[in-house]
């Protein structure tokens, strides 16, 4: 049974499968309000959630409206995420913020992981982690969510770094933050719309049985990192990054030009992205989150089959 922070407000099925010891994996909504257009961004939300539903496990995506950290959101709140404007990007440095002000958020990864952590979830999907920037050696933009994993023991399920970002930077990152680093079922770590980031995988896995014992054996342990687990997008719908690489340097020297930064880049360049490939990366990102989806509740289903077995 896993108790959950009194500020977490719960839906009762969310609720009840976390009091009864059942899979949940936690969703982040930043992808519904800042990754996505309209409609597409509600129709992979429910996707997802059904994905997840069917694989055996209970979905509880993630948010703060009207001032209430949520796990666990229904149509409406998917609609507004999707579509109003007072939704603001919230990281773990603007939650209390947005708390205290009665106002929306949409969570980025680091928030989510927080949110999930006080409700008692350990599996969390996503599209893609964040890192550190190019040229961070400058701008010192480097995502929470990196410091967030090496904090937060939850297990994040992704395609990888996001490709806009400095994949190598990152993974050295991550290895001095000391949150493990698995690659599901190939030795190349990939980078989000491609299978392949031409760096190795800095540990390998083949099985969501392994990954959920690996998540025990962390913790067990004694350590509160979370895991990075790397799914590549599927090879059928992956762009490849020969292709990226010149789409993505037209938007990172396009989003220099007009003097866009901080928290604002990643919404801008995923965008901009979007439009240079005519919507095929939309396609493809669509398709990673899928993926996860699927990976991320067969992990649930083994991990708390194990914590079971255990009690």
């Amino acid at each position: 049974m896993t108790t959950p922070h009194p500020r977490m407000a719960l839906t009762e099925e969310v609720a009840e499968a976390l009091r009864d010891g059942r899979p949940v994996v936690a969703l982040e909504s930043t992808i519904i309000s800042h990754g996505m257009p309209y409609p597409q961004n509600v129709e992979m939300a429910t996707e997802v959630e059904r994905i997840i539903r069917a694989e055996g496990a209970v979905p509880a995506t993630v948010a703060v409206l009207h001032g209430t950290p949520r796990a666990g959101l229904d149509r409406a709140d998917l609609e507004l995420l999707a579509t109003s404007p007072d939704v603001g990007k919230v990281s773990v440095r603007d939650l209390a913020h947005v708390i205290a002000r009665g106002g929306h958020g949409a969570t980025t990864v680091a928030s989510t992981m927080r949110l999930a952590a006080l409700a008692g979830i350990r599996v969390f999907v996503t599209g893609g982690i964040g890192g550190v920037h190019r040229g961070a050696e400058r701008s010192f933009d480097i995502s929470a969510d990196l410091t967030e994993l090496a904090t937060t023991p939850v297990a994040v399920i992704s395609a990888g770094v996001k490709s806009i970002l400095d994949i190598g930077l990152t993974l050295e990152k991550l290895e001095t933050l000391g949150v493990p680093v698995l690659t599901y079922g190939t030795d190349d770590f990939p980078a989000f719309y491609s299978r392949v980031s031409g760096f190795r995988s800095p540990l390998r896995v083949d099985s969501p049985e392994e990954i959920a014992a690996t998540m025990r054996a962390q913790w067990e342990l004694g350590m509160t990192a979370g895991l990075s687990i790397a799914n590549p997008v599927p090879e059928a719908e992956e762009i490849p990054a020969e292709r990226m690489d010149g789409v993505i340097e037209r938007a990172l020297a396009e989003m220099a030009e007009a003097g866009i930064g901080g928290k604002d880049a990643t919404p801008y360049l995923l965008g901009r992205i979007v439009e240079l490939t005519k919507g095929e990366s939309l396609r493809t990102n669509i398709a990673l989150v899928k993926n996860n989806a699927r990976l991320g509740a067969r992990i649930a289903i083994h991990y708390a089959a194990g914590a079971r077995n255990v009690s």
